[in-house]
């Protein structure tokens, strides 16, 4: 099994390691420190799995699941997180993930986890019963309504950005889009959001999990 592994911090990455790689069917054979490298190393080396950090910098693991899975659609993917939160836990599924892995319990959970995953299977931390995410997974192939964000991906990578502390001009450099553009989505976000200023999206970025408190 070739696992992609990506945190921003490198103790959890470097902990992460040593679990997978004391299984002789593992292989970690890619490291990422953001949502960005994450998919970049996962089209060199096409992974069986990629273990991702549900917040990192630049792009959340959230946002780099769904791009990894729209260009490798056969590479599996796991959540870590530090949120032991249903609505993460569904987010993370509607992303594209097969699981969700709390790091606090990590060294008991993640080997089975990532077996699971690659056998096709979903693999739920110890707080989410499976009957809630069959009945999740079967709502959403009938087409019925489920729960989604209020604002678009790419507004989402806005307030992201904006919550670090990036300019607005760094911001259009970063997605590779005009200054007006990144000025229009602001707006948008704010008269969306009912908000008026950097602080309260940033509150709003740290709800919503697209960076940690």
């Amino acid at each position: 099994m070739r696992i992609l592994l990506a945190d921003d911090h490198a103790l959890v990455r470097a902990g992460v390691r040593r679990i997978l790689d004391a299984e002789p069917d593992m292989e970690v054979v890619a490291e990422a420190s953001n949502g960005a490298e994450a998919i970049e190393l996962a089209r060199e080396h096409r992974p069986d799995l990629a273990v991702l950090d549900i917040s990192m910098p630049r792009m959340t693991g959230l946002q780099a699941v769904q791009e990894i899975k729209r260009r490798s659609p056969s590479t599996q993917a796991l959540m870590l997180s530090m949120h032991d939160n249903e609505q993460y836990f569904f987010t993370a599924l509607k992303a594209g993930a097969a699981g969700y892995v709390l790091k606090s319990v990590a060294d008991e959970d993640l080997v089975s986890a990532c077996r699971a995953a690659v056998r096709g299977d979903s693999f739920l931390y110890a707080g989410v019963a499976s009957t809630l995410v069959r009945d999740f997974l079967d709502r959403m192939k009938r087409g019925e309504r489920t729960p989604s964000s209020v604002l678009t991906p790419r507004e989402d990578e806005v307030v992201k950005l904006i919550a670090e502390g990036y300019s607005s001009r760094e911001i259009a450099k970063i997605l590779v889009i005009s200054h007006k553009t990144v000025e229009r989505h602001r707006a948008n976000v704010l008269a969306k959001l009912g908000m008026r200023d950097r602080t309260e999206l940033t509150r709003y970025a740290i709800r919503a999990g697209l960076i940690e408190p």
